[in-house]
């Protein structure tokens, strides 16, 4: 959409004033593109803090300085972050190193900014410029807030289909950051993993990908598209990731589409993907190379994102998934993130969470309704489950967390969710919590691309087997107040003093790049309580 006159003004009244009401934003003059330059894969900020922000880009200075070529000169690459597109008025400047062997990509962590402001900021070498970006910083911790609105995407399957859903929240201009939840890049080889068994636009490299040199080419080819381009130019990003950025249900030791025999050291193969990663991403990451951290957008909201692919137990099935020894997030990362929700003084507490953890029962009720006679049936405590990949695989952290949330009395907390590509409203039980007084909301968005029911059913969205599953979903889990198996698309957060709500937008057409979106749903839940409620349209 197009902005009215008032919501630039306001922004120009947040740059100048870092005590603001409401963080809005503009829209950008035209999508930031880096063609024909030595800037190809555009322009990327992430992670904001009150006084910062983290820029990245990728430079090419030779022909020969292709990704993952592990060749080129060592080079000096000029960044400046300016109050203006112009340029005009300077807030930070510098210079920087980069080489090959970090593949020529540059990750500057800017300090010393104004909180809650807008910046404008890019790359300079030899005398070429890199596409403009628009960035903007966090509010002062105690800053009173009366809106935020993200963008929350997760699932995008180059192969599958174009990033139209890029491209829509890019075109938006009210967005104060993007959250991915993970899955921005899959490893499978051309034709593994398509749109359906056909393959829209291939992959490179063909084959899958296991080593450095594979993934940062991975890496660099998502980064060509135009639409990613142009979200990461438009707005701040928080990222995590899933299994996908190593390879398909990984877990601490190893991973379903890993083979050591035949695809090495599994170790070897993380270490390369995480290296590409953190070389290719605006993510912050601790000195261990932890990813999990946690922002702050004033007092209105705490977004604390999640890790739950390094340091999970081995998959299991049956009664070994409530084994209180088994972890989805390590002691270290629950014992953070006990601590940052009962302890938060924000009205919001946001998880960026990429499994889903509300439970889905399938078959039977959970065992804690059984009684005895769940054990004897070798139930699990919260019932039989579809898919243990997500945190119904790891019911003692699940129910380790809500009974914190439980003890001390943490309210107002949201789970963004994403993996499941469909896209889901639920209201979070467990036996602690019983079936009637949920303990936070989850809103689920749906895969940008990648394959859900209706494309492996091969029929078309909005089947009647699909909308058959659907409803036997929510008949036989009550938590589950909405869900939708075949669309692709993504979502829009807008967090209140008053209520958080989603709004969920599918495209029209996953396989073409002009395709439209359209509103399909909306659910909000209201400050003090976890029970969500239906919008019948669209956030205006």
């Amino acid at each position: 959409m197009t902005n009215s006159l008032d919501r630039r003004t306001l922004l120009r009244i947040a740059g100048a004033s870092a005590g603001t009401a409401v963080l809005a934003s503009t829209a950008l003059a035209g999508p930031a593109r880096a063609t024909g330059s030595a800037f190809q894969h555009g322009v990327a900020s992430g992670d904001p803090l009150p006084d910062g922000i983290l820029l990245w880009t990728r430079l090419t200075p030779t022909e020969d300085s292709q990704p993952g070529s592990g060749v080129g000169p060592e080079v000096t690459v000029t960044w400046q972050v300016a109050a203006d597109p112009d340029f005009a008025t300077l807030a930070a400047q510098g210079t920087v190193a980069t080489g090959p062997a970090r593949d020529h990509t540059v990750k500057i962590p800017v300090s010393g900014l104004a909180p809650a402001t807008t910046y404008w900021f890019r790359f300079g070498h030899a005398g070429t410029w890199s596409p403009t970006g628009r960035t903007m910083t966090a509010p002062e911790a105690d800053a009173d807030i009366d809106r935020i609105r993200l963008g929350v995407v997760s699932c995008a399957n180059w192969e599958a289909g174009y990033f139209a859903a890029y491209r829509h929240l890019a075109e938006r201009g009210d967005l104060n950051l993007v959250v991915h939840l993970g899955d921005y890049l899959y490893e499978y080889g051309t034709g593994e993993f398509a749109a359906g068994g056909t393959v829209v636009r291939e992959v490179q490299p063909t084959h899958e990908t296991l080593t450095l040199q594979d993934y940062r080419v991975r890496h660099a080819l998502y980064k060509t598209d135009p639409d990613l381009q142009a979200l990461h130019a438009s707005v701040p990003w928080a990222i995590t990731w899933d299994d996908h950025e190593v390879a398909n249900d990984q877990w601490s030791g190893g991973a379903e589409n890993h083979t050591p025999g035949t695809e090495g050291s599994f170790a070897d193969r993380v270490a390369a993907a995480r290296r590409a990663y953190a070389e290719w991403m605006p993510v912050r990451t601790g000195a261990d190379g932890a990813i999990y951290r946690r922002l702050r957008f004033g007092r209105l909201a705490d977004l604390s994102m999640l890790d739950l692919r390094t340091y999970r137990s081995e998959p299991a099935s049956g009664l070994d998934i409530d084994d209180p020894e088994r972890t989805i997030t390590g002691a270290a990362q629950m014992a953070w993130l006990k601590a940052g929700l009962a302890t938060s003084d924000a009205q919001w507490k946001l998880v960026g969470n990429p499994i889903m953890i509300s439970r889905l029962d399938v078959g039977a009720l959970p065992a804690w309704l059984l009684g005895p006679l769940g054990t004897l049936l070798g139930i699990p405590e919260n019932g039989a489950v579809l898919n243990t990949d997500q945190w119904d695989g790891y019911n003692a952290d699940r129910n380790e967390l809500i009974d914190h949330l439980l003890a001390n009395d943490t309210r107002d907390v949201v789970f963004l969710t994403g993996d499941i590509h469909t896209s889901w409203a639920n209201e979070l039980t467990t036996k602690s919590t019983g079936r009637d007084n949920p303990a936070a909301a989850e809103f689920v968005v749906p895969s940008m691309t990648s394959d859900n029911i209706n494309d492996f059913l091969g029929m078309r969205e909005g089947n009647t087997l699909s909308d058959l599953a659907s409803g036997v979903i929510r008949s036989t889990n009550p938590h589950v107040r909405w869900t939708e198996l075949d669309g692709h698309g993504y979502g829009v957060l807008e967090v209140t003093p008053q209520q958080c709500r989603m709004d969920w937008f599918h495209l029209v057409d996953r396989t073409q790049r002009s395709t439209g979106s359209r509103f399909v749903a909306g659910w909000s839940v209201s400050a003090g309580s976890s029970r969500l409620r239906s919008e019948s349209s669209p956030l205006s």
